[in-house]
């Protein structure tokens, strides 16, 4: 039996059980050092407080970002979960808020190495998540590497963080043309919205996106929701220096309070989103669509 029957079988028994499927939530950017793995972490913590049972997937694979934001030392990371035998429930490491996260891992050259492959046989193992969360946000690496395009494609709610750099534009955009590009993505089925960091105002955030919709709708037939901004604030930076999140240091920041909205935004469903609740195991079996 091979890859792609056994996986049939699972969602075929996860049909009949009618178990429960968690809403999974992809946070991706066209490059790094826009603040993406900041966005993941802040996000948890608001959607956990609105009493969500919160799991981030640290997928930017061997480079341990959401475990210092955190400011903590797992026990057990992905390796542990792909090439020790350690279980689901054993490298989902506690965080703040209780939001649980799985390292990525620092520094571990099988993680730095990944191979597609692998990434598609982490099918069965994350299947358990679905019972055990009721989001899950899995944090990217950033650009357009495989791996990365892999977990975009198969999403099916995106959000990209970009900010006005010239940079971050360019590149947000060639993301989602090298997306577009690909057979398995299915633009149809997805939701992709965006969020503007490190901008200045509201006027500032609402430009970039309008900027950015425009270009991509006309040139790739993509569309893009728009669920808010995130001022540039002293209080990011500090807060990642004190490795603890910023809407736990800093709750009354004015960068704290955009991301309290935002979750709201997410969390309430707005045009759409909350029928998107297609579980761990539904973004996973969109990679071996062709395969």
């Amino acid at each position: 039996m091979d890859q792609a029957e056994k996986l049939r079988n699972i969602i075929k028994s996860r049909n009949q059980q009618r178990q429960h499927t968690s809403r999974v939530i992809t946070v991706t950017s066209g490059k790094g050092g826009v603040g993406k793995s900041s966005i993941s972490v802040n996000l948890a913590v608001q959607l956990s407080r609105l009493g969500k049972r919160v799991v981030i997937l640290d997928a930017d694979f061997g480079l341990a970002n959401v475990e210092v934001m955190f400011g903590l030392r797992p026990e057990y990371n992905l390796a542990d979960l792909m090439f020790s035998g350690k279980t689901i429930k054993e490298v989902i490491t506690i965080g703040p808020e209780n939001v649980g996260f799985i390292s990525g891992g620092s520094g571990i050259r099988e993680l730095t190495n990944i191979t597609g492959d692998q990434v598609r046989s982490l099918i069965p193992m994350l299947y358990e998540l679905d019972q055990l969360a009721d989001v899950i946000i899995i944090d990217t690496g950033a650009g357009i590497s495989e791996n990365v395009l892999e977990l975009v494609a198969s999403s099916m709610e995106i959000i990209l963080v970009a900010t006005p750099e010239p940079t971050s534009i360019t590149d947000v955009y060639a993301l989602l043309k090298t997306l577009h590009r690909r057979e398995d993505f299915m633009k149809d089925g997805t939701g992709i919205k965006m969020i503007a960091n490190r901008t200045t105002s509201q006027e500032q955030g609402k430009e970039l996106y309008e900027k950015l919709s425009i270009v991509v709708e006309k040139f790739l037939d993509i569309k893009m929701e728009y669920i808010g901004m995130v001022p540039q604030d002293d209080h990011l930076q500090k807060a990642i220096m004190k490795q603890k999140p910023l809407t736990i240091s800093y709750p009354d920041s004015a960068s704290a309070r955009a991301l309290m909205e935002i979750a709201a935004v997410l969390e309430n469903g707005k045009q759409g989103t909350a029928d998107r609740k297609k579980g761990i195991l539904e973004l996973f079996s969109n990679l071996l669509r062709l395969k």
